[in-house]
């Protein structure tokens, strides 16, 4: 008989451990009971990587959970470099603003300005503040629904990238609306090329990580043996495997580098002062525009009910190949939450909210099983209908055991098509556009899995509702046009 269970219950039972008497040191008791939680995710399978919390400044917990390496066991510890994903853009960021303090960027300057090769009927109408908040209209290159399949894989030059994959039509007007945009991100990395004569990469190092100490973080590339690197891994229907392959010049300045916990502490310390950026800068790249989006950051007044409520939070998450992350700063009371996991999607967003929830003496929700763990073995060996049944059934009689948000069927979904699965997609697409019939996400994926089976009239059906739900749904539109373009 497997230990694992009673081990869960026995760490469930130290998170709902009562809070410290005062005999107790706080901290402590704090750092036990957040590396509990941890650890209840970790058990589920819903966390493994590295965290570090800390509480006025001071580190609280600092540890690793799970495998940085799976084929040789070798553990995940507070060491070990994490790809951030888009953590990268509140690094570009900082450089646009550095050398806007410098005089070689302004921010109301339009693209065309510092890219004269750039279409001057997009260059000369988005500008650089456009760029940092997600709202120049220029399509994102990784809505491209065929992006990840054709092209994810292949090096290419700043340049050459920009031409071919950064270069759409507007598709508003700059400045209207807010659209998450890597493409905006991969521009900026390209302008700052250009006005400052270095690389990226190495105005990165010289102007951030050299001066701040961050030895552990730097821009990730696939060929270079890089002592503690996390392997990324995605966790499939029967397991985990390795992630896909990214070529990571692709990325760029939009998400190609690593680091660790520790480093990202440092980072977190030196924008309380003024070593990165003038007072002034970090008010311009802490000010929110369209959506909460600041200059690489996501910034909220936290509302009543939550810990910490009626002060701003400041934060952002990234995503890429085997690899999900968050970082998120309260600068009133210098907390700093920093989670980089190498399993793929998996819900920092709700472990994060039962750390704040223990640092501030209340009782955290515990984790909870994903529903798609739980009916994907009944799909496997009685069939999409029963597993139908089986998700209506535990969502009537046991809904506080299990996950049902939303990206636990959609991923569900996509895991059956990559086997070849497509029926049994649809059915689980479905059975997510029931349970969240208001998501232009879940009717697009819906379309492409109907696309896949040869269905042509049902996935424009779904891909038309994707757009009604979400009119900046680009693939959506994309995918519209050629079915709907007449036969040659």
């Amino acid at each position: 008989m497997s230990p694992r269970p009673v081990v869960l219950a026995a760490t469930l039972a130290l998170l709902a451990a009562p809070p410290p008497s005062r005999a107790d040191n706080a901290a402590e008791a704090k750092a036990r009971r957040v590396d509990a939680l941890v650890e209840a995710y970790r058990q589920i399978g819903q966390f493994n990587g590295s965290v570090l919390v800390a509480e006025k400044g001071a580190v609280l917990l600092k540890k690793g959970y799970g495998l940085a390496q799976m084929e040789w066991g070798i553990p995940n510890t507070a060491d070990t470099r994490f790809r951030l994903g888009s953590i990268t853009k509140q690094f570009t960021a900082t450089l646009v603003l550095r050398q806007v303090e410098q005089g070689r960027i302004r921010l109301d300057g339009k693209l065309s300005d510092y890219l004269p090769d750039y279409r001057p009927d997009t260059g000369q109408k988005v500008t650089v503040h456009h760029l940092l908040t997600h709202t120049s209209g220029i399509p994102s290159y990784t809505d491209s629904a065929t992006f990840f399949s054709e092209v994810s894989r292949d090096p290419y030059p700043v340049d050459e990238f920009v031409k071919k994959f950064c270069s759409g039509d507007l598709e508003f007007e700059p400045g209207s609306k807010f659209h998450y945009d890597n493409s905006g991100y991969f521009l900026l990395g390209a302008l700052l090329e250009k006005v400052s004569g270095r690389s990226y990469e190495q105005l990165l190092r010289e102007e951030i990580l050299d001066p701040l100490g961050m030895k552990d973080t730097g821009y990730d590339r696939g060929e270079t043996v890089l002592p503690h690197r996390a392997a990324g891994y995605e966790r499939d229907l029967a397991g985990y495997r390795n992630a896909p392959y990214l070529d990571m010049s692709l990325p760029y300045a939009a998400g190609a580098l690593y680091s660790t916990v520790e480093d990202l502490y440092r980072w977190d310390q030196a924008l309380y002062g003024t070593a990165v950026l003038s007072e002034a800068s970090k008010e311009r790249m802490f000010t929110p525009f369209l959506e909460g989006y600041a200059y690489g950051w996501n910034v909220r007044t936290i509302p009543e009910g939550e810990p910490e409520a009626g002060r701003k939070e400041i934060a952002h998450g990234g995503g890429i190949n085997g690899f999900n992350t968050l970082i998120r700063r309260v600068p009133d009371d210098h907390g700093l939450i920093v989670l980089l996991n190498n399993t793929g999607t998996t819900a920092l967003g709700a472990i994060a909210r039962g750390i704040r929830d223990v640092l501030a003496g209340r009782e955290p929700t515990p984790p909870k099983q994903g529903i798609a763990e739980a009916i994907a073995p009944v799909l496997f060996e009685q069939g999409a209908a029963a597993a139908v049944a089986r998700y209506h059934a535990l969502k009537t009689t046991r809904a506080a055991d299990f996950g049902f948000e939303e990206f636990r069927l959609n991923t569900m979904g996509y895991q059956l098509l990559g086997r070849d699965r497509a029926d049994d997609a649809i059915a689980i697409f479905k059975l997510n556009v029931e349970a969240f019939p208001r998501s232009g996400n879940v009717h697009d994926s819906l379309g492409e899995a109907y696309l896949k089976a040869g269905q042509k009239d049902l996935a424009m059906a779904s891909y038309r509702r994707s757009l009604e739900l979400n009119p900046s749904n680009q693939n959506a539109r994309d995918i519209l046009k050629k079915l709907e373009a007449p036969a040659p």
